[in-house]
């Protein structure tokens, strides 16, 4: 059975979502009977990446909130993501454009490394503050889960992959996708969301049983 993710990496909710499709994968009697993919799916296309600025300046004036709102807002959803297990710092994350780490994804998919570096990058923008249009950065991130470091520097000097990202979008427009993350099991169930985890529970034996 095939999961495909649209996701972004600057989105909290797609690392949750994330650990919580895991764990329900974790409990079926075959877990490799599942494939996952993900999809390219930009919140802010338009971003222009600013590593001296703090996600938490940018949400306030992004969103209008005070200081005092956009404090309030990430503490919960740091509060969620320790209950799967993750430590996000607000704190220490930066402002960056992820397309070009979306462009790596494509590259690491073809090289069989794609959900590797998917957990690399969410984990470099969440709980260690890198700046994930950083050059170096994704150069490093790359070669940490096996990817060619000549294959990810002609792709980061090129726009290769950007028809991928394009195709991703418009079939995210298809589907009806109007916000990350949305997993589709089989192109035949959707979740919207970092949901319960009964509901990637239940998702996913219907989707296995009506695969059967």
């Amino acid at each position: 059975m095939k999961i495909e993710i649209w996701s972004d990496i600057a989105c909290p909710f797609c690392y949750i979502g994330k650990r919580k499709l895991e764990k329900a994968i974790q409990k079926l009697d075959d877990p490799n009977q599942v494939e996952v993919e993900w999809k390219s799916f930009q919140l802010n296309p338009d971003l222009v990446s600013d590593p001296s600025r703090s996600t938490l300046d940018y949400l306030s004036q992004s969103k209008g909130w005070s200081t005092e709102q956009t404090l309030q807002v990430t503490s919960q959803v740091v509060s969620m993501a320790k209950e799967e297990g993750l430590n996000f710092d607000f704190t220490q994350t930066v402002v960056a454009n992820t397309k070009n780490a979306h462009r790596l994804l494509h590259l690491a998919k073809e090289r069989g490394h794609q959900d590797q570096l998917k957990e690399r990058l969410l984990k470099a923008y969440f709980c260690e503050g890198k700046n994930v249009d950083d050059t170096i950065t994704l150069l490093q991130l790359a070669e940490e889960v096996g990817l060619n470091k000549d294959s990810t520097e002609v792709t980061l000097l090129s726009e290769k992959y950007t028809d991928a990202l394009e195709q991703d979008a418009y079939e995210s427009r298809l589907i009806g996708v109007q916000g990350v993350p949305f997993f589709v099991f089989d192109r035949k169930f959707g979740i919207s969301g970092a949901q319960p985890d009964e509901v990637f529970d239940r998702t996913l034996k219907q989707a296995l049983d009506e695969e059967k």
